[in-house]
């Protein structure tokens, strides 16, 4: 197996897994933590006049639904993503509240979209999996009309983001067999280095490619830390399948390194973001 096919079947493993349920399972959490990101990419789509938009790792809709709003009845939202169980509940979501939103569960690197069919492309950290991100974003361009805006906001380093490892570090000592994460590999922090993100847009076709630093203030409850904890990220991931007593075991120790971020009821932190801005060629071979 390639190093690329191993990449893409690791993806669709995790989120189709533990790593998808966990964010099902927590989605309150995560949707209202993310909406000021959220907020970021509504403004961009408005601001673009956009009418038939797609959302790329789409997740369980939140960025969606919020885009279908803003969108009305004139225009359209698609969402997709590889996790069955967030779609599951993504389309769950829109037949109750009859959202002009539809999801796709498919790989956006090699979904066949009908050519030219978006005029914006969005994503609210759903684009540094692809196993193989070149082919993904020549892929995207085919499915963007001429002209379409790609707008995308996406993790900058781990260093500039110490919170979103805090449990990891924590829990190192506890949990030897926890996976390091892999520089410029599909991943949370994937899209970190600058020059990469803008050599993977001019490699796949894009132009008028901008890439700017945005710092945001998120927070969620501090009586959800627990379920934050024991469910997300490669932490949580590890201790779904782990017995007592040591599960209760790792997650106070991992709660206590977070003291740092504890501001009266709420955990609050910075993210440290690149929001990337490009565009489809004007005249755009579709082959």
């Amino acid at each position: 197996m390639s190093t690329a096919s191993q990449a893409e079947d690791e993806q669709v493993k995790l989120w189709n897994g533990a790593a998808g349920r966990a964010w099902v399972e927590t989605r309150d959490v995560l949707e209202a933590m993310f909406r000021p990101l959220e907020e970021l990419l509504v403004r961009a789509v408005s601001d673009a006049g956009a009418r038939d938009v797609l959302d790329i790792g789409c997740g369980t809709g939140a960025t969606t639904f919020a885009v279908a709003r803003a969108l009305g009845p004139q225009g359209h939202c698609t969402g997709i993503d590889i996790s069955a169980p967030m779609i599951t509940a993504a389309r769950a979501r829109a037949e109750r509240e009859g959202r002009p939103a539809s999801f796709v569960c498919a790989d956006a690197q090699t979904y066949p979209f009908a050519p030219a069919s978006f005029d914006m492309i969005i994503s609210r950290l759903g684009v540094m999996f692809f196993a193989d991100p070149v082919q993904a974003f020549a892929n995207l361009r085919r499915a963007a009309r001429p002209g379409a805006a790609l707008r995308l906001v996406v993790w900058r380093s781990a260093a500039e983001n110490p919170f979103m490892t805090t449990a990891e570090r924590a829990a190192k000592p506890l949990l030897p067999d926890l996976p390091a994460r892999r520089p410029d590999g599909p991943g949370q922090f994937g899209f970190a280095d600058r020059a990469r993100v803008a050599r993977i847009l001019e490699d796949s076709g894009w132009g008028a490619i901008a890439i700017e630093p945005v710092d945001i203030a998120l927070s969620f409850p501090a009586t959800e830390l627990t379920r934050y904890v024991g469910r997300l990220g490669p932490v949580g991931v590890m201790l779904q399948g782990m017995e007592e007593p040591r599960r209760t075991q790792v997650i106070e120790t991992v709660r206590g390194a977070f003291a740092r971020y504890v501001h009266g009821t709420e955990i609050c932190f910075s993210a440290a973001c690149w929001v990337v801005a490009a565009r489809s060629p004007a005249e755009t071979a579709h082959g």
